[in-house]
């Protein structure tokens, strides 16, 4: 099959739409990449995107054989705009393929994995949930030093992004019947499921539960710090995108309390203006001395 520019144009399109309609804060990040990196940005996106509302659509009645048909259509030729794409964006990238394998073999553990023991047991669903996705990024971002100097700090943010989420979405999370806080941390705390739907039916704070939040979110306060090393091994204009989105997820640690369980926080859009408008003049610098 001949795929002319305006089909793969058009497809890119796609995946920006997606972006900026579920991603946000992402989204704004990825303004700050050149114009020639981010489309692949959001093919990525877009593929992980869709992986995610296979798993989470409760009409679906075969979700593990979706997410199969998933998998073996990657391999197959392209057959709709975000698998054109993608396509185009591993060839173009180099990014390996078993990235991706991994990436959906944790998109399978959430059709039957409800809760997790411990960090670790949990660190094993997030290698293929969040590590994967920032060493996918990592070619696109492009480095200053060897590409496998820079993995491990990659993987790292993926996971800080990830235990970001996993903190602000308790409450919707607790509705698909999951609970990403390893089960450790919470029994330390006194704190059980029964307790966490409690909180989240009567939209009040409990002092077990704020103990436990503040707990996660300290160790991931210090995977941010591990991973923040790994800006400066990325490409002079790929920095100020990463580390506007470094900025603004990290922010969102602060507003964890309670009430993630009954409402979504976010960061102010003041706060997101005065993080990305100097990070978009850093952007400007950054290419203007990098033609």
């Amino acid at each position: 099959m001949s795929i002319g520019p305006s089909s793969l144009a058009s497809a890119y399109a796609a995946c920006r739409r997606v972006n900026a309609r579920y991603g946000k804060t992402f989204f704004l990040a990825t303004t700050l990449l050149r114009a020639d990196q981010r489309p692949a940005v959001h093919a990525l996106y877009a593929f992980a995107r869709w992986a995610d509302e296979i798993v989470d659509a409760a009409d679906v009645p075969d979700r593990a054989g979706e997410l199969d048909r998933l998998e073996r259509l990657l391999g197959e030729e392209p057959s709709n705009p975000v698998l054109l794409a993608l396509a185009d964006t591993v060839r173009r990238y180099g990014i390996d393929r078993e990235l991706f394998t991994e990436f959906l073999a944790s998109m399978r553990m959430d059709l039957d994995v409800t809760e997790y023991a411990d960090l670790t047991a949990l660190g094993g669903y997030m290698r293929g949930s969040a590590e994967v996705i920032g060493l996918q990024m990592l070619p696109v971002l492009g480095t200053v030093v060897p590409g496998a100097e820079a993995e491990p700090f990659a993987a790292r943010l993926g996971v800080a992004f990830q235990l970001t989420n996993f903190l602000r979405d308790v409450g919707e999370d607790l509705d698909r019947g999951r609970v990403y806080l390893p089960l450790d941390v919470l029994t330390a705390h006194g704190v059980d499921r029964e307790l966490l739907q409690w909180v989240r039916r009567h939209r009040r704070a409990n002092v077990r539960v704020q103990r436990v939040l503040d707990e996660l979110v300290a160790y991931s306060h210090a995977i941010y710090q591990s991973a923040e090393p790994g800006i400066g091994m990325l490409s002079a204009t790929s920095r100020p995108c990463i580390r506007t989105a470094f900025t603004l997820y990290r922010d969102i640690l602060g507003l964890v309390s309670c009430e993630v369980l009954w409402r979504r926080v976010a960061v102010p859009n003041a706060r997101r203006l005065a993080v990305a408008v100097p990070g978009a003049g850093r952007a400007l610098l950054a290419r203007a001395m990098n033609r």
